[in-house]
């Protein structure tokens, strides 16, 4: 979790919620993470973070990765960056672009960077955004795209989640909501039918997975566990859950069948 000084926070007048809310010019802040007990087990300060981040991922060696959601391009066509690479003590080691209009990232256990665009990123111009799916080194080289079509034309990423090396990236169509099983060693895709459409947070586990949905600023989800069977991911059990503050988006981190979801200033976790 990323804490900021609420002073230097401005609204916009256009976005509604928490997503709204965002600095202007570089600042200061504090990383807190998080053990299984659900207690802070170490704070790192953080200073001079560029503004308008909206994305926090985990990379090895407790190395952490902030973005934002948007990059654009100068006269010369080079896109600005906006994927800044800090190590465990918060020192920034690196800066690159990947993509515009990032709406997933997850990081994964050997450094990768796992990455889903919405609309104006597919439909817009920078290469990697308009494959909807990409895979990036921690140096910011674009090491992965999808080699086969999909089943139907992604137009917004939805979620993200780790397996061991396996990486999920959940998107959405006018087809419904699928789910991309990515192998990094070989660059394998298999895309499943999501059997949820609208979902905020998904972990898997084996044949196991469990998918969030929020109640938008209020205190509870809708759980949903599934089961893959011959190929297929069907629904086995539905429930809300009450959680001790309101969800909001890009509330959820799915890492090796566990859905950490933050809820008010606290984090619960289920399995898959």
């Amino acid at each position: 979790m990323v804490r900021v000084d609420e002073r230097v926070l401005k609204r916009s007048d256009y976005v509604a919620g928490w997503v709204g809310w965002g600095a202007a010019e570089p600042f200061d802040a504090a990383l807190e993470v998080f053990g299984a007990d659900g207690r802070v087990r170490r704070r790192v300060a953080v200073r001079g973070v560029p503004p308008h981040i909206s994305h926090l991922a985990l990379l090895p060696g407790d190395r952490f990765l902030l973005v934002s959601g948007r990059s654009g391009q100068d006269r010369q066509g080079r896109w600005a960056d906006n994927a800044y690479v800090y190590d465990r003590d918060g020192r920034r080691e690196g800066a690159f672009c990947i993509g515009d209009d990032v709406q997933v990232v997850v990081g994964s256990r050997r450094g990768g960077i796992w990455t889903a665009y919405g609309d104006e990123g597919i439909f817009g111009h920078h290469p990697e955004s308009r494959g909807a799916l990409a895979g990036w080194s921690s140096r910011g080289g674009a090491v992965w795209t999808p080699r086969t079509p999909f089943p139907a034309g992604p137009v917004q990423g939805r979620t993200g989640c780790t397996e061991g090396d396996r990486v999920w990236l959940a998107w959405y169509c006018r087809e419904g909501t699928h789910l991309s099983r990515i192998t990094p060693s070989t660059g394998e895709v298999t895309t499943f039918r999501s059997p949820v459409t609208d979902i905020d947070g998904i972990a898997v586990r084996g044949d196991r997975a469990v998918f969030s949905r929020r109640d938008h600023n209020r205190p509870a989800v809708t759980l949903t566990r599934a089961r893959l069977v011959g190929g297929v991911l069907e629904a086995v059990a539905e429930e809300r859950v009450a959680v001790p503050g309101p969800v909001v988006l890009r509330c959820a981190q799915g890492r090796d069948g566990v859905l950490w979801l933050r809820a008010g200033d606290s984090w619960v976790r289920f399995k898959a």
